[in-house]
């Protein structure tokens, strides 16, 4: 969701990144879209594109939370903010219409 890979991004011999779909090029290619509209509207609320998937994922249902994993405490601390990030009804729904529209292959995950 950062947009750090590209279909370029080349990983060590090693790297568990090697084995996921999710960075594989053409996936990475599929989701350039999404991830640029994320981008637009993390720029809009001040905010990190991790922090827009966040609030996103909190704003789907009451009983759903998404559980972010990180090993940096500034990445706790960035998580933790993203709490705070209300997105607006057309944010919701601009992002909501955009992954309708993904084939996601859940082999890549």
């Amino acid at each position: 969701m950062t947009g750090k890979y590209s279909p370029d991004t080349e990983y060590p011999e090693g790297d568990f990144r090697n084995f996921m779909g999710r960075f594989k090029p053409e996936v990475i290619k599929q989701n350039k879209d999404l991830l640029e509209m994320i981008d637009r509207i993390a720029d809009e609320n001040k905010a990190t594109s991790a922090q827009i998937d966040l609030a996103w994922g909190m704003a789907q249902k009451d009983y759903k939370v998404p559980i972010p994993g990180t090993r940096k405490l500034h990445r706790l601390d960035e998580n933790i903010k993203a709490m705070h990030i209300t997105l607006s009804s057309n944010d919701l729904l601009e992002i909501n219409e955009s992954l309708n529209q993904i084939d996601i292959d859940k082999t890549h995950f």
